[in-house]
């Protein structure tokens, strides 16, 4: 594997993190693993499934690339849609936008990565040895500069609005299991140099319901425009995300971002406590979203909720029970390729 870029940031080069809405050049993904198919259990062949749907929906929208460990490579393929490129690599598991890199672009139009630690979420799971060089296989696999960052850190525990703005939440980037002895004051001094992080927005929590995360943001909120973000926020009192909700909007509502723009919060409220949350979805270039649903009525609700906040796009809906058993929804199991040169 190619050298890390240890002794430069991305800020030293000029580099940060884009909007998703950005243009792709592809989205990254990683298939389910027999590593971890005692995880699974019973849903291990859903799981491919549903993956495989997740997949074939956003290659509607733009090139797919699937890490996927060599013994499986046949799986896949037989599930996945012939534009989808299959990436063989040894790996653990299948979370890509945790374990896999983030990447980073310029003015000048060009694109790099970077290396972020990744520990198995606080060490929940193992192993991850091999999840943790996904950056790395990724870095060759596209002709990329990696920077290797001194810090633990997935990618579905931030949102940026790509000029500088990032949401994330005390719950997560604070707790000791993923760095500990790093304060809020070295976690932003980090964010900044190496993801041109200028204002760190800190909700006090994630999703009430978060297994193993705790608390990615990715559960909760979402930037869909520059100063537009939608938020979980249950209206009922007695749901266990009424209170948190409450406190997050006010978070936002009273912060302002990396531009000195007050943030809109567009509430998504689907009026019944929900055993996954619709706002873990991904956007896509052509302008889709892709939603992952309960299957009950209220969807129709949180669907319209959607609507109302990104009225250019298309809502493209995923059975999201398999993937939140699993941990997650269809942003977990995405990371986005921006468009650009690579470096």
């Amino acid at each position: 594997m190619s050298e890390g870029v240890a002794d430069r940031t991305p800020h030293d080069d000029g580099f940060s993190m884009p909007a998703e809405w950005s243009r792709h050049h592809a989205t990254l993904m990683a298939w389910p693993t027999r590593t971890r198919a005692t995880l699974w259990g019973a849903l291990f062949e859903d799981a491919q499934r549903d993956f495989a749907t997740v997949a074939n929906a956003i290659a509607a929208f733009e090139p797919v690339v699937m890490v996927v460990d060599p013994e499986q490579a046949g799986q896949a393929r037989s599930l996945l849609g012939e534009d989808i490129e299959l990436l063989p690599a040894p790996i653990d598991d299948s979370w890509m936008r945790d374990s896999g890199p983030i990447f980073v672009t310029n003015d000048a139009g060009e694109v790099a990565l970077v290396h972020f630690g990744f520990n198995g979420w606080g060490e929940r799971y193992g192993p991850y040895d091999r999840d943790a060089q996904v950056p790395a296989v990724i870095a060759d696999h596209l002709g990329v500069r990696r920077y290797v960052a001194p810090m633990i850190l997935e990618g579905g525990a931030i949102a940026v609005d790509g000029e500088g703005t990032l949401l994330t939440t005390e719950t997560c980037l604070l707790n000791p299991n993923r760095n500990p002895g790093l304060s809020r004051e070295d976690n932003e001094h980090l964010l900044h140099d190496y993801l041109g992080a200028e204002a760190v927005v800190w909700l006090p929590g994630g999703w009430m319901a978060s297994r193993d995360t705790d608390g990615h943001v990715d559960g909760i909120a979402a930037f869909v425009a520059l100063g537009e973000v939608i938020l979980h926020a249950p209206a009922d009192p007695g749901d266990p995300d009424h209170e948190r909700g409450e406190e997050n909007r006010r978070t936002i509502e009273d912060a302002v971002d990396a531009r000195g723009r007050s943030i809109r919060v567009h509430p998504i409220d689907p009026g019944a406590t929900l055993e996954l949350t619709h706002l873990n979805l991904y956007l896509t270039n052509g302008g889709g979203a892709i939603v992952p649903l309960a299957g009950v009525p209220e969807d129709e609700a949180a669907l319209a909720q959607l609507a109302a906040a990104m009225p250019e796009r298309e809502l493209v809906g995923v059975d999201g029970h398999v993937l939140h058993e699993g941990g997650g929804g269809p942003h977990c199991i995405t990371q986005q390729v921006p468009s650009g040169r690579p470096l």
